[in-house]
Order: C-alpha cells, then sequence, then structure tokens
C-alpha cells in the first residue's frame, strides 16, 4: 500500500467523526424560520425532479430515486411527528428527533465518502479504468432520494405546524 492510501485510511474516521459532531450540534433547539422552511420545501423536489430527468429514463435509477424519495417523505412525516415543537414568547422553536436525523444525513454522507474512495481508488490502479457515472447509479439515487424527501417532507410538515399556531406575544 502507498503511503498516500494509509494516510486517508486514517483520516476517513477522523473524517466521519468531525460529520457526526457537526450534524449533532446541528440537531438541537432551533429557531423555526420561515425562509428556510419554503427552501427545502420548494428546492429539495425541484432538485429531485431534475435528478430524474437527469437519469434519461434508466428504469432502476429513476425507481431507486423514487423509492428514495417516498421512503424519506414517510419518514419526514414520521419525523416531524418526533420533533418537540414550541411557540414561545420569543418565537418558535422546534427540536428535531436525533436519532432519525442522524440516521438521514449520515447515511448520505457515508454514500459520498464511499463515491469520493472509489474515485480515489480507480486513479491509483495501473490499468485504466471506466469512471463509474454517480448519478446513474442506483444506489446514490436512492441515498440523495431519501435525503431529499425527508427533508422536503420534513419542511412541510414544520410550515403546516406553524400556519396553525397563533404568535403568543399577539395573544398576551
Amino acid at each position: 500500500m502507498e503511503t498516500t492510501t494509509l494516510a486517508l485510511l486514517v483520516l476517513i474516521p477522523l473524517l466521519v467523526w468531525r460529520i457526526y459532531a457537526r450534524l449533532k450540534r446541528m440537531m438541537g433547539r432551533q429557531a423555526s424560520q420561515l425562509w428556510r422552511h419554503w427552501a427545502a420545501a420548494i428546492l429539495l423536489p425541484l432538485l429531485l425532479a431534475a435528478l430524474a430527468v437527469a437519469t434519461k429514463g434508466e428504469p432502476l435509477a429513476l425507481s431507486s430515486l423514487g423509492a428514495g424519495a417516498l421512503a424519506g417523505a414517510w419518514l419526514g412525516v414520521w419525523g416531524v411527528k418526533l420533533t418537540r415543537l414550541e411557540n414561545t414568547d420569543k418565537g418558535y422553536f422546534y427540536t428535531p428527533n436525533l436519532r432519525l436525523g442522524m440516521l438521514v444525513a449520515m447515511q448520505f454522507a457515508a454514500r459520498v465518502l464511499y463515491c469520493g474512495m472509489e474515485l480515489y481508488m480507480n486513479t491509483r490502479v495501473a490499468v485504466p479504468v471506466a469512471q463509474p457515472d454517480f448519478v446513474q447509479s442506483p444506489l446514490t439515487l436512492l441515498s440523495f432520494g431519501l435525503l431529499a424527501g425527508y427533508y422536503a417532507a420534513y419542511a412541510f410538515g414544520l410550515l403546516r405546524w406553524r400556519r396553525s399556531q397563533k404568535p403568543l406575544a399577539a395573544l398576551q
């Protein structure tokens, strides 16, 4: 093994730990901001539609993207039910379920790391290998569909919750 490959193998656990620590910090109590919810609710389905067009009618890739999006949407609805929602006089706050959010985000991070490792290993072989097309890969599309479906459905759920709430400051 080369020195760069060994260094990469040592750095991958550090990278995974940093991704996990950063995501865990982001999964705490957050102020509910409408623009962020609207951005996720609009942009993620648009991105899913763009990826569906980019599959060029490949049935396995398209069905993987759709299955991931449906499973992610179901998890997003479940995630909103597990979220602690607060309407205080200082504003609206929510605390997402740590386990569910981490599961969805880390599975996508793991797929991205795997794709990066595969690209790196393909550059190290003596015989040129055809570069894999990750946009057409059913596993990548399943993983991204799960992530996008989850966060889009979660954003829709938070928007519905915000619409049903009356500001406490206005009631006093």
